[in-house]
């Protein structure tokens, strides 16, 4: 049975799925707005969220100092989600994400050099920075596509294997620039922002990276049936009309913006674009139409739950959430590589 828009059974299961992670959405909110170094009852935190509430410190710390953290969390997960599913469609290789590819770190190190050098102004953290990191992200893509190509063909692998040398030499770069700035407040800023962090989310930072996640996730839905055709191989995808070659730059290109806006207001949050479509294909299958708002959805879920737990774990002390989803996403990734059957593709 198809899984592109199951019927009867199927589409009530897809849509219970979908409705099982909006609510987990919800109860990880609420629960990012509740716990923390104060602890709010979650029935204060709704009514401040509804507006009845009082003036008061309960009401500024909900409103003003955890709102924005959870919503940045929840639309960065989303965001590192969905760009980690087209990307391994893009490349046919379920190891390709975001961080692995290099893009993570090109966006890094164009905000670092932002960050460093001052460009901007008072503009630097809505403007200068994410323009930035999506030149540094669109930089390393096209640099890590260049390596990997061999005459006219390229696989997979040497694409990641690309990536991940690219990832290394930007990582070193980033962090030259910042000793060389010899500025410690910079070095202190930078290392804390390249680990991953939310806690510099305000309001005003929400706006950029909210609309780049919605129209990306729009254009994306739209383009479902190519990223489909790319699924059956290079040559299948050419005799069903599908100009490959643009259509890959065009998506990658796409997939560098929302990277480089979502790393500029975060940081480089390694594994959740790697993880969350893999969990997702196993719960609704490859067919992109009902695959991208699961994985959006569940990236939402897991980076709001990571980021609760860096708060909550060493109180006060606030872990990078970049950290923290690396020291789980890591042995989790290796159970789901035992999970899958001897001999199946990557």
């Amino acid at each position: 049975m198809s899984r592109e828009t199951p019927p009867g059974h199927g589409r009530l299961r897809y849509t219970l799925l979908l409705t099982c992670l909006a609510v987990a959405l919800v109860a990880a909110v609420v629960a990012g707005l509740a716990l923390g170094s104060v602890r709010i009852p979650p029935g204060q935190v709704i009514t401040a969220l509804t507006g009845g509430a009082e003036p008061g410190p309960f009401r500024t710390i909900v409103l003003d100092v955890r709102l924005p953290r959870v919503l940045l969390g929840a639309i960065v997960g989303a965001g590192l989600a969905v760009v980690g599913t087209v990307l391994q469609a893009l490349v046919r290789n379920r190891l390709a994400d975001p961080f692995l590819l290099g893009i993570s770190s090109g966006a890094s190190t164009g905000a670092v050099l932002v960050l460093v050098l001052g460009i901007g102004g008072g503009v630097t953290t809505t403007v200068a920075m994410p323009a930035a990191a999506f030149a540094g992200s669109l930089v390393a893509l096209a640099l890590v596509y260049a390596l990997a190509r061999r005459g006219s063909t390229m696989t997979g692998g040497r694409l990641v294997l690309a990536g991940v040398a690219v990832s290394y030499i930007l990582s070193a770069l980033t962090t030259l620039v910042l000793v060389v700035s010899a500025r410690p407040e910079h070095f202190q800023e930078a290392l804390y922002w390249t680990l991953g962090g939310l806690g510099s989310a305000r309001w005003s930072t929400l706006i950029l990276p909210a609309v780049v996640l919605t129209a990306g996730i729009g254009l994306l839905m739209a383009l479902a049936r190519p990223l489909d055709l790319l699924l059956v191989g290079e040559e299948g995808a050419t005799v069903l009309g599908l100009d490959t070659g643009r259509f890959r730059a065009a998506v990658f290109v796409l997939a560098s913006l929302v990277t480089g806006v979502m790393v500029a207001t975060s940081g480089a949050v390694g594994f959740i674009g790697l993880l969350v479509p893999h969990a997702a294909r196993m719960a609704v299958g490859a067919t992109h139409r009902v695959l991208l708002p699961v994985a959006a959805l569940g990236g939402a879920v897991v980076l709001v739950i990571a980021d609760l737990a860096a708060r909550t774990v060493a109180a006060p002390q606030d872990i990078p959430v970049g950290v923290l989803t690396a020291l789980t996403g890591g042995p989790f990734f290796l159970w789901l590589m035992r999970r899958r059957p001897e001999g199946a593709p990557v």
